[in-house]
């Protein structure tokens, strides 16, 4: 099976690596991938794998049957890219001014393909179903795409016992596999907070309530949640990202607007500091004889692998590439919409490393010189393939 394996997806590598290449140079921001949508379509055709479409607008559901019955399997990707101008220099850079695959999701995208490419080849050796998932507006947090795909029935013909989503991962060398038991990813929460006060003449602050003042109060307490309300051995992070206030030198500000992000993994850890947040803001405001509004986001729940399928990669992982390839990893704050999948479904969040050769070139995701190794997509593609395969074995034996 591993050598099959390994000669069907050098077969497909090199349209593969053209996939990637094309999407990178026609980015389409998150609602907008009609034509990233459109090659999917026209790629599931060509490898002649039913597919449905009208899931979140532009998502697409590829369908492999195998030749055995048996559970059902999904993988994921997501297509979306960002509102970053490329500042790269290669043959293949974004076409697209402000646009641009700063995350790698041309890559998951490609990655799938060629696994359903793969799959469908082996679907003589397949015990039940494979669903391709190709989602749209992971980038739109908090609202994302994978809701939406869900409420659009989804999975209302065929219900998937595991689900997997891989992500490219560039402080991982290239080719090896991150995965956790538990959390890989945090829930991330966005808050915009108005102060409004009484603005007036810089030398008579007597008549006014100054809403920088009173901002300043804010911000600096808002730092306590993390360091007083929470138990130290459990992850938050509280970031203040944006600040706008004021008119000149000598005008005392009537208000300020500030914004920010709350990372968690825990949803106990999440509700305290979402709770302190609001009394830290409504009592200071209160304090200083200012006034406030608050907008408060809830964004993407936290990434929660389930230990059994993340053990599962592991294996698989480790049967393809070597135990070595495999190293242990630390989860991240990041939000990931890939987490309202795992709510409903057993399965696993994979890291696949994509470090270009020279690590200390690499630039981080959701850079505009953000780069990734492409010798490790037929790699990614690989993992996707024979994971899903193995947890199909691995469901029929426990029937």
């Amino acid at each position: 099976m591993k050598e099959q394996l390994t000669k069907i997806i050098q077969e497909i590598e090199p349209e593969m690596i053209s996939i990637r290449r094309q999407l990178h140079q026609y980015p389409e921001l998150s609602g907008e991938e009609v034509h990233t949508s459109k090659l999917i379509q026209d790629k599931l055709k060509n490898y002649d794998i039913p597919f449905q479409t009208g899931f979140a607008g532009t998502g697409v559901l590829g369908i492999i049957k195998g030749n055995h019955s048996g559970k059902t399997v999904a993988l994921r990707a997501d297509m979306d890219a960002l509102p970053i101008t490329e500042m790269n220099q290669h043959s293949y850079c974004s076409t697209k001014s402000g646009k641009m695959h700063a995350c790698g999701h041309d890559a998951h995208t490609a990655m799938l393909l060629a696994a359903g490419y793969t799959l469908n080849k082996l679907k003589e050796d397949i015990q039940g179903t494979v669903l391709l998932v190709f989602q749209p507006s992971e980038e739109n947090a908090p609202v994302g795409g994978a809701k939406q795909m869900l409420e659009d029935g989804l999975f209302a013909e065929y219900t998937p016992d595991v689900i997997y989503g891989q992500h490219v991962w560039p402080s991982l060398p290239s080719g090896q596999v991150g995965v956790r038991d538990y959390e890989m990813m945090g829930a991330s929460d966005r808050f915009r907070v108005v102060v409004k006060g009484k603005g007036g003449h810089a030398s008579m602050p007597q008549d006014t309530t100054d809403a920088i003042i009173i901002s300043n109060q804010m911000i600096a307490s808002l730092q306590t949640i993390v360091s007083r309300n929470i138990n130290p051995l459990e992850a938050a992070v509280l970031t203040i990202g944006k600040i706008e206030g004021g008119y000149r030198y000598n005008v005392i500000a009537d208000q300020v607007t500030f914004e920010g992000t709350v990372r968690t993994y825990s949803s106990q850890v999440k509700e305290r500091v979402k709770e302190r947040l609001y009394q830290i803001i409504n009592q200071t405001a209160a304090a200083y004889d200012g006034e406030t509004e608050i907008e408060y986001l809830d964004g993407y729940p936290a990434t929660i692998n389930t230990p059994k399928w993340a053990g599962q990669v592991r294996l698989t992982a480790s049967e393809l590439f070597g135990e070595e390839a495999v190293p242990e990893v630390q989860p991240v704050l990041a939000g990931e919409d890939f987490s309202r999948f795992l709510e409903k479904y057993p399965g696993a969040f994979i890291w696949l490393g994509t470090q270009i050769q020279n690590a200390d070139e690499q630039k981080p995701l959701h850079d505009p010189q953000f780069k990734l190794d492409e010798k490790a997509l037929p790699k990614g593609a690989a993992l996707l393939t024979k994971t899903a395969l193995d947890t199909l074995v691995q469901l029929a034996e426990e029937e």
